[in-house]
């Protein structure tokens, strides 16, 4: 299987973070002839598709078709795995950032998504999972599950999920489990 570029890394693991897996806007100084070069390699690999943009909902145009309607690029599932994201992960986050508010950019690079990598079959993709399951997670079962001690598991949770990748994190007492988290979308 083909390793993606870093640029290629940098386009998928952006589009992870956006809803839909929306690959505009693709990095700064990717424009031209470069840009196309890139993109048909990604299209070609089964990393992207090219698909009918909703002008009305204000998606980004990849390109004209010529009859009043454009396409934009989003990554598949192929290309997410290329990078060594779960695309399930991936929906989560973008889902959970598009329903957050938005701060008020404080400068011209603001708006630039940030990339959240999140490699298939690491224990902080095993512990999102967990915490997306209906009956959520305690502390005991996240240390079960990924061998580490019960304080290491409350930071991975308020700084890595919280904070890192803004995930709404709930928390409630339940009888015969203890604190039980889970994330709301």
């Amino acid at each position: 299987m083909t390793t993606p570029s870093d640029t290629q890394s940098l386009i998928l693991s952006r589009a992870a973070t956006r809803p839909g897996n929306l690959a505009l806007p693709l990095p700064d100084g990717l424009v031209g002839a470069a840009a196309k070069m890139v993109v048909g390699k990604m299209i070609a690999r089964g990393w992207l598709d090219e698909v009918e943009a909703k002008l009305r909902r204000g998606e980004p145009m990849w390109r004209e078709t010529g009859d009043g309607h454009g396409t934009t690029l989003i990554a598949t599932e192929a290309g997410l795995e290329a990078i060594g994201i779960e695309p399930m992960v991936a929906n989560a986050v973008a889902n959970v950032r598009k329903a957050k508010p938005k701060p008020e950019p404080a400068s011209d690079n603001a708006n630039t998504a940030k990339p959240v990598v999140i490699r298939a079959g690491t224990k902080q993709a095993r512990i999102i999972a967990m915490l997306q399951r209906p009956e959520g997670a305690s502390i005991a079962e996240i240390v079960a599950a990924t061998g580490w001690l019960a304080h290491t598991v409350r930071g991975s949770i308020s700084g890595a999920l919280k904070k890192k990748l803004g995930l709404p994190i709930t928390a409630e007492k339940v009888e015969g489990r203890g604190t039980v988290y889970g994330v709301r979308t």
